[in-house]
């Protein structure tokens, strides 16, 4: 054990290891600056890039996004007053008052060191988790593991926000999607359409680029794209250190809710913010300052931001399954990477292991001082309005997710997925339920037919799968306790519920998609129709669910972000920016990556952005230049198009 922490220190202090962790953390900053993007889309982004690499090095990139992803969003919640993903949420409630009062650098000094100190927390309970769980880990059967994953999606599936059943069929969604191929028991083929592309399954690459990145990018754009009124910063960055210096047992205590919260599959960052500021309120004793201005109310939130990714590698490294969204696009990099998490990590690999937990510490750390050092530029950059920024977002969306299979389907699937995921935004699904539902699928069917095969159906009755299951069934009954009291709070919004129509038809669709699962599945033999027969009914039941409660008008289930607008005739614009990205793809398929984004780039910033042809020119040229870099250094490989590839 010591043997490999040691050997794990040495390779994280390596020159070569160092350079991608920076790497990491320069991108994870970046992606937590701009708003609404957060850890999954950034993190979707890198994977088509880990092909080839080395596996040290390759996580010591992810883990340098991962670690500092509610670092970079600080400054947002507290320049703009806007949360720079959803674990910063809370932050903005006395951020940004601060900064009102010409407090910024006090408050974002405190809170880079509370994440600073979060983040070295969350690891330290890492490494001693990965110490202690090793013999329980070990003693863990494929029956256990599939009870591990039911675990998860019980986490996802109940605790998504205000609608428990939106949340089970969005979960549901994503299971029918992970199965998607061909059944690894049997080689069937389930749900292919007889495309060929499908046969293999959708990469996890498009599933979460189109689930997030699209929907994000699009409502920024829609928004017109928030701008800092100011750019200074003010005094105090020696106060806001010393405020968390007197507080150390709120960041302790805040950081240690961090990691448990973490470590519960489905919860991380959308909940704990919250959780850690209701805490840092309800142990206080002079609270009249809360939502003013509270130095208190940025540090609670940051400690435990950050402690929750070092929990949330908790369940993602020992069982595979994931504790949070971006852990389960990190679970998909070290699949890319040949590394199996679970038991075999931990018995064969446990060097790699402490690779991750020391890279996690070092990242924090990096994070932090770059945060200091880059503030002043920071608070500049947030005054660039998004317009300018979405076309090049746009470009290495497209870039990276032809990356996945290198076919222009992977563009296509891309398109279907943005579009789900940006009607789930829209009508208040949670998208990150089925994000995870869509990962664990292969794992949990796997688990199933192997546990089967080995036990038969007496599986069932091993001791460790029935603790497993009273958990679960724990879990459930607490979270449609808590979600019933969530869901039971609130008034149904007027605008919304005259949408209801619109709202019916996408929760239809859901419903269908579980028919057509429902439907595959019979056609199949007994053992490829298990699982996929069973995640239909799941999926049919939450959406059945979510119709019950839109006929009645049920406010956890009645939502809509353009009501208002669909009332008064007017478009969101929501339509005008998907038909861009599927302008783009068909540039793309006709004339080739280069010459579509050569054409779509100065045409985007003249029109939308306003941009002089000149700047639009330069710019232009320097985005591809950069791709075309890219491309060539790391062996990539960019879309020809129809008619390049007719003449050439």
């Amino acid at each position: 054990m010591l043997d490999a922490a040691l050997l794990a220190l040495g390779h994280v202090f390596t020159g070569h290891h160092i350079a991608f962790l920076v790497v990491g953390v320069l991108i994870g900053l970046i992606v937590g600056i701009l708003p609404g993007l957060g850890g999954i889309a950034g993190m979707s982004i890198l994977l088509p890039f880990l092909y080839g690499m080395d596996p040290t090095s390759a996580l010591g990139m992810l883990i340098g996004m991962v670690a500092v992803i509610p670092t970079g969003d600080t400054f947002t919640s507290v320049m703009m007053g806007i949360p720079g993903s959803s674990a910063s949420q809370a932050t903005v409630l006395d951020g940004f008052p601060l900064a009102k009062k010409g407090e910024a650098a006090r408050a974002l000094s405190a809170a880079f060191a509370s994440s600073l100190l979060g983040g070295v927390i969350g690891a330290l309970v890492l490494s001693v988790a990965i110490v202690m769980a090793r013999p329980l880990v070990l003693s863990f059967s494929s029956a256990e593991l599939f009870m591990l994953t039911l675990f998860g999606l019980s986490m996802v599936a109940v605790l998504s926000g205000r609608s428990l059943a939106k949340g089970m069929a969005a979960a549901g969604l994503g299971l029918i999607i992970g199965i998607v191929g061909t059944a690894p028991a049997t080689g069937e083929p389930r749900m292919t359409l007889g495309i060929d592309y499908l046969y293999d399954g959708i990469p996890l690459v498009v599933v979460a680029m189109g689930l997030f990145a699209i929907p994000e990018i699009i409502d920024l754009l829609k928004r017109g794209a928030a701008i800092s009124e100011t750019t200074g910063l003010g005094g105090g960055w020696g106060k806001g250190l010393r405020d968390v210096l007197r507080h150390p047992w709120l960041v302790t205590r805040c950081a240690g809710l961090g990691c448990v919260i973490g470590a519960l599959p489905g919860l991380g960052g959308a909940v704990v913010d919250w959780i850690a500021y209701s805490h840092a309120v309800q142990t206080s004793r002079d609270r009249s300052q809360f939502g003013k201005g509270d130095i208190r109310g940025v540090i609670a939130p940051e400690s435990a931001n950050n402690a929750c990714q070092g929990g949330a590698l908790v369940p993602t490294l020992l069982f595979g399954v994931p504790g949070s969204g971006s852990m389960a696009v990190f679970l998909g990099g070290m699949v890319l990477l040949g590394i199996q998490p679970g038991i075999t990590l931990v018995e064969t690999r446990l060097d790699l292991t402490y690779t991750i937990i020391w890279s996690l510490a070092l990242a924090n750390i990096v994070g932090a001082g770059l945060c200091v050092l880059l503030a002043r530029y920071v608070a500049r950059l947030t005054q660039i309005p998004f317009v300018y920024l979405a076309p090049f977002m746009i470009m290495i969306t497209m870039f990276a997710a032809y990356q996945a299979t290198r076919s222009i389907a992977d563009l296509v699937a891309l398109i279907v997925m943005g579009a789900v995921g940006l009607y789930m935004r829209r009508f208040g699904w949670p998208r990150p339920a089925l994000l995870i539902g869509f990962v664990l699928a292969p794992g949990a069917e796997n688990y199933l037919y192997q546990a089967v095969q080995f036990y038969d159906w007496g599986w069932i009755w091993r001791p460790g799968v029935l603790i497993i299951a009273g958990i679960t069934a724990a879990s459930v009954v607490l979270g449609l306790r808590y979600g019933s009291e969530i869901s039971s709070e609130g008034h149904t919004d007027p605008a919304a519920a005259a949408t209801r129509p619109r709202q019916f038809a996408f929760a239809a669709l859901f419903l269908s998609a579980a028919v057509a699962c429902i439907a595959t599945a019979l056609g199949l033999s007994f053992l490829g129709q298990v699982f996929p027969l069973t995640v239909g009914l799941l999926a049919a039941g939450g959406a059945l669910w979510v119709l019950t409660h839109l006929y009645g008008s049920h406010a956890s289930a009645v939502h809509d972000d353009d009501a208002a607008l669909a009332l008064e005739g007017r478009w969101s614009g929501r339509e005008l920016y998907l038909s861009v990205f599927i302008g783009v793809v068909l540039g793309i398929w006709m004339i080739g990556f280069l010459g579509a984004m050569a054409l779509f780039l100065p045409a985007f910033l003249i029109i939308a952005g306003k941009a002089s042809p000149i700047r639009a020119a330069i710019l232009t040229a320097s985005a591809l230049a950069f791709i075309y870099s890219i491309t060539t250094a790391m062996s990539l490989r960019l879309p020809e198009g129809l008619i390049v590839t007719a003449f050439g």
